[in-house]
């Protein structure tokens, strides 16, 4: 597999944008211009450079040194992956607390208020002004605040006698969460339900898409640029597209901002996309390291969570616990994906890859620390000791500056540590599951290895299927799904005798592996060898048989919209972009880094020999990859040509007909962006068409595991 380097992103991304605009409003600045919407300052083509930016909010922030911070559940979804407590600390912020919950009178400190302008939060921000809770109240939106709602909450303060202390009202244009530089989300609960609902009144798609256009205005406003808008004809992504067209060209400010104008020689593409043109990804196996956290372990917002089995010595020695079983630690662990050396160079790696790499790097850093405590002479780390065991010598200067930097690589050490337990906490899962059988037939589904061969597609699936020592009753769904989706491999009485046979599979047998990951699902007569256990009823856990009951209603649902043609099949939209192996040459692969492994990662390394060949090789462009780069590239006779081109700088659609005749500048800047849901697989693939030249910004309603998108599919049978 080709590994896919991380996009290159500068201070002036969406996330570093984002973050400004938060940071000022922490700094309780009162920016007038641009209709408090810090056009300029969040904008890439601003005059200031980033570091007087950074001055000039630390300068803000001395100049206000304390206060508070209120705002509600969505608003706190945004703040967390851009400031951890200790920056918000050194934001001036003493406490921060959710608008609904129960808050003490603090008279003598002003509040920042960042919240979504809704009626019940109106009203509470009302009644803490008319009881004088807080000093001065400086009230940030999270969008804009409709008039009406404006004039009604303003009456609601005067008659309440709390006019007074308002400060200050803001709105901010920063409704999205970014999680990465390149990476944000809706956080549209369920927005793939929402769509889809047969039962949805034209009101309510009205409500969800005007809600969508409104989220992704707020990204194009922190942008401060005015994008190409693209989007298939027709259904939601044409609705989105021409409401976020209005809202731009009805926006004086954005649409005649002279950074907008600056850049209309290379302005951003936006290709909105609707989930339902490629339904595989979003349920199918991953092969590199941040899709796989996602998929097997308890990860969201830029934190992992996952189990460990303390050493059985630790725990005799802390609990008097000898004789029992150890006892399970929860671990939760916050990675940052940009400022994380190894993650960011390494999360769209193959996952062989990162634990050579991790290896590598340990070894590396370990045998460099232990260079430099020998040196010292075991007098300590600090520079003063180092020198005066040294006794004063030649190259005391040298000794000195190695002494200076461990620090450093400690650090180093230390988070490289982190994702030696993350990468361990993965390949547990990944090995007890046998995840890289049902990642190997799937792809080989989904590009078409078996369009002349049904049979042995069917006998294939059913062979993993049926299986109780390989995978999970979630994984054993996702696989048959991707065969129902697949093109040519299996007609409706097919996918029928494959899904029962899992079903009989299930029910008779169990599954080695429960949904939690604990080994052993099976009943406990079936598991103590009573003989009798083979088809006896409830071998299920109670959780895996609602799963298995969930996954069957979300066979039923696509096995409906393939029948009435709703939705595409995908061999025929997926390209193999990389065949350079199989599964021989990723164990070959993997057998070189066993040589090259360190003591830390041998027992990571030795399990990926056996476990995760298959994973390296080969890869494949998905459907969204697909259209965003032939639109990129401007090709002829594809997505360019069927998809609308609006342009909210120009008055009805453009004819991009018209348009080939004409030179057009390249595309430097790319947002992808999924209505119904988006995974960190679709993410990573579409850095396969990033470059130097270009990059690739990807975004959705929300971001959806593979077990969570199953429940939604479940939830519309």
């Amino acid at each position: 597999m080709v590994a896919i380097s991380p996009p290159t992103q500068g201070p002036s991304g969406l996330k570093a944008a984002q973050l400004s605009a938060v940071t000022n409003m922490l700094a309780l600045s009162n920016n007038n211009d641009a209709d408090n919407n810090n056009h300029k300052s969040n904008s890439g083509g601003s005059n200031n450079t980033y570091g007087q930016q950074q001055q000039q909010q630390q300068q803000q922030r001395d100049a206000n040194p304390w206060k508070l911070l209120i705002y509600d559940k969505h608003t706190r979804s945004i703040i967390s992956p851009l400031l951890s407590v200790s920056q918000l600390r050194s934001n001036g912020v003493t406490l921060h607390l959710l608008l609904n919950s129960d808050r003490e009178p603090i008279p003598d400190v002003p509040a920042v208020y960042f919240v979504q302008p809704t009626q019940e939060n109106l009203s509470i921000i009302a009644r803490d002004c008319s009881r004088n809770l807080y000093e001065r109240a400086h009230l940030h939106f999270s969008t804009r605040i409709d008039r009406p709602v404006m004039e009604e909450f303003a009456r609601l303060v005067v008659n309440t006698g709390g006019l007074s202390a308002v400060a200050s009202v803001h709105d901010q244009f920063v409704d999205f969460v970014c999680l990465e530089n390149n990476l944000f989300s809706l956080n549209v609960p369920q927005s793939y339900c929402v769509y889809n609902n047969p039962g949805a009144t034209e009101q309510d798609m009205e409500l969800a898409m005007g809600n969508i256009a409104t989220g992704l205005f707020s990204v194009v406003a922190t942008l401060g640029c005015v994008p190409v808008i693209r989007c298939p004809r027709g259904g939601a992504p044409e609705m989105v597209a021409r409401k976020l067209c209005k809202l731009i060209a009805e926006h004086p400010t954005l649409i005649r901002s002279k950074d907008g104008l600056h850049k209309s020689h290379n302005r951003p593409v936006l290709v909105i996309m609707d989930r339902n043109m490629d339904l595989i990804t979003p349920v199918q196996h991953a092969s590199t390291y941040q899709a796989l956290v996602d998929d097997v372990l308890d990860h969201k917002a830029n934190r992992v969570e996952f189990n460990v089995k303390q050493d059985a010595n630790t725990a005799a020695a802390t609990a008097g616990s000898r004789g029992r079983a150890p006892p399970v630690v929860r671990k939760k662990l916050d990675i940052d994906p940009d400022m994380d050396p190894f993650y960011s160079q390494h999360k769209f790696n193959p996952f062989p890859e990162a634990i050579e790499s991790n290896g590598a790097e340990l070894q590396e850093v370990s045998a460099r620390e232990q260079q430099i405590r020998s040196k010292t002479g075991g007098a300590g780390t600090t520079v003063a000791a180092a020198v005066v065991s040294h006794h004063g010598g030649g190259d005391s200067n040298e000794l000195a500056t190695a002494v200076e930097s461990l620090p450093v690589l400690l650090d180093r050490k230390k988070k490289l540590e982190v994702h030696t337990s993350i990468l361990q906490a993965v390949m547990n899962e990944v090995a007890a599951r046998d995840v890289p059988q049902f990642y190997e037939l799937e792809t080989s589904l989904a590009t078409g290895s078996y369009k002349n061969d049904p049979s042995s597609a069917k006998k294939e699936v059913i062979g993993l299927v049926a299986d109780p020592s390989k995978g999970n009753v979630n994984d054993k769904v996702r696989l048959v799904i991707v065969y129902a989706l697949s093109n040519g491999v299996g007609n409706t009485s097919d996918i029928d005798e494959v899904a029962q046979a899992m079903k009989e599979s299930l029910e008779t047998k169990g599954s080695t592996i429960s949904a939690d990951g604990a080994a052993g699902s099976t009943s406990t007569a079936a598991a103590a060898g009573g003989g009798g256990g083979g088809g006896s009823h409830g071998t299920l856990s109670k959780e895996d048989r609602a799963l298995l009951e969930s996954g069957l209603r979300a066979i039923d649902y696509l096995k409906k919209l393939r029948s009435m043609h709703m939705i595409p099949t995908m061999s025929s939209m997926m390209q193999t972009e990389v065949s350079g192996g199989n599964a021989s040459s990723g164990s070959d692969m993997l057998s070189s880094f066993m040589a090259r492994a360190t003591n830390q990662a041998t027992g990571l390394l030795a399990k990926a020999t056996d476990k995760l060949g298959t994973m390296l090789g080969k890869t494949h462009k998905h459907r969204s990859t697909i259209a965003v780069e032939n639109i990129c590239e401007m090709r002829p006779n594809t997505e360019d040509d069927e998809y609308l081109y609006l342009d909210p700088r120009v008055k009805g659609d453009v004819d991009v007909a018209a348009l080939r005749n004409a030179a057009r500048a390249p595309v430097r800047e790319a947002i992808a962006f999924m209505i119904g849901g988006g995974c960190y697989g679709e993410y990573q693939n579409l850095q396969m068409v990033a470059n130097d030249r270009r990059s690739i910004t990807y975004g959705s309603t929300e971001i959806v595991d593979p077990s969570t998108f199953l429940n939604h599919l479940a939830k519309l049978a």
